[in-house]
């Protein structure tokens, strides 16, 4: 795997990561609220044969700048040039975008300011469809970030408490213990400024994906205890050409938790778009 960096539309810098060869089918993975590129591992290493995978590491986060404006993560314009931006660093023409949990709100923010004609297709795993005064209490899980004010605190080892609950409740079952501990450590390489901006603005996801015309997939786990299952079926019966996947026992992570059944699913679809009309 290689690193790069590109910068946004304002100058942020953003950190990416590419692997797998150039000419196969383009996959990019946009992980979710306070985590990093290397979250997604499991899936590059399961795909990297057959596809040319990147990963990035979303503006306050990872490797990637930190900006202390709290409009820089409100603004929808920067989130969805900061997709334009690694797309085009990387040289990706009809890419499949996958986001999970957070990762919805930055696919749906590049849908809105760039489209989806250069797209191949969307996935989200575990995505939300609205923050802030937008959000209704359906879509909401009992280990909601939102939920556990600990996660915004300055106060380091409160902060630290908070993030190994929220990565505990993101799994039905343990990780295993190095998997959980790089989970850990990539949350808290999030400050608790951007933690905060994150959730401050008050966005609706649900007409942006309504007017995706890319084929959609929505696999979501059905003991999510972080996004409630409802919000991802109704994700799916929003799009289109959407189609949604639940998987029995799984929680808020399907992708660490079930990593061949979603790598399998992943690689059927992506393959699936690119002869989509």
């Amino acid at each position: 795997m290689t690193t790069h960096s590109t910068l946004s539309a304002d100058g942020t810098r953003l950190a990416f990561r590419t692997t797998g060869d150039p000419a196969a089918p383009q996959v990019l993975l946009i992980h979710g609220w306070s985590q990093a590129g290397p979250c997604w591992q499991a899936t590059t290493d399961r795909l990297s044969d057959r596809f040319h995978l990147v990963t990035l590491d979303l503006r306050g986060h990872g490797a990637s700048d930190k900006p202390e404006d709290p409009a820089a993560y409100t603004d929808t314009a920067l989130w969805g040039d900061d997709i334009a931006a690694v797309i085009a660093a990387a040289g990706l023409t009809r890419p499949v975008l996958v986001g999970w949990s957070y990762g919805s709100r930055v696919i749906a923010a590049h849908l809105a300011t760039h489209g989806d004609a250069h797209l191949a297709g969307v996935v989200l795993a575990g995505g939300i469809l609205a923050i802030g005064a937008a959000r209704e209490d359906w879509m909401v899980g009992p280990a909601s970030p939102g939920l556990d004010r600990d996660l915004y605190t300055d106060d380091l080892p409160r902060r630290l408490a908070a993030t190994t609950r929220f990565v505990d409740a993101c799994t039905t079952d343990p990780l295993d213990r190095e998997t959980y501990a790089g989970m850990v450590g990539l949350n808290m390489l999030c400050p608790a400024h951007a933690r905060r901006a994150l959730f401050a603005a008050d966005l609706d996801l649900r007409p942006t994906y309504a007017a995706m015309t890319c084929p959609g997939l929505v696999i979501h786990g059905l003991s999510d205890k972080v996004v409630s299952p409802e919000t991802g079926r109704a994700a799916a019966a929003l799009m289109p050409r959407g189609r949604f996947t639940g998987y029995e026992g799984i929680g808020h992570a399907p992708f660490l938790e079930a990593p061949d059944r979603f790598a399998a699913d992943l690689a059927d679809f992506t393959t699936a778009c690119q002869t989509a009309p």
